[in-house]
């Protein structure tokens, strides 16, 4: 089994207080963020842990992935907790009664930002040309 990039201890220590039962589930969210960024990674050619493992730019990005998978099981904590609100964003209408609905984390618990992907290097801007 590979390591996990994160503790609950890393958790805790950017100011989230946790409760003996959410740091039960932090432990089980870290090691399940860890594994799918390796995936994530790794469909795209990138080896993470090889890439912690360079002597120059190693451990700045051994920090990037701690935030990531920390941010990403804070996220998921929160989304669990009753009193977090399931509603993002809402909008209604009086005429022919119309209502719109934006939900927070609707169906995924855990997930990585776009924006930390590509602070990892893990996605990239693509461009390209088709000749007809």
């Amino acid at each position: 089994m590979a390591a996990n990039y994160a503790t609950v201890s890393d958790i805790i220590a950017i100011g989230k207080n946790l409760t003996a039962e959410e740091q039960t589930s932090a432990e089980t969210l870290i090691q399940t963020a860890s594994s799918k960024i390796r995936i994530i990674a790794r469909k795209y050619g990138i080896d993470i842990d090889k890439n912690i493992s360079d002597t120059t730019t190693g451990d700045d990005l051994s920090v990037a992935v701690k935030n990531a998978v920390v941010q990403s099981v804070i996220r998921a904590i929160d989304s669990l907790l009753s009193t977090s609100s399931a509603v993002s964003q809402n909008s209604e209408t009086n005429g022919a009664y119309n209502i719109s609905m934006t939900y927070l984390n609707a169906g995924q618990s855990l997930y990585f930002l776009n924006n930390e992907l590509k602070d990892l290097g893990i996605i990239r801007q693509r461009y390209g040309a088709i000749d007809l």
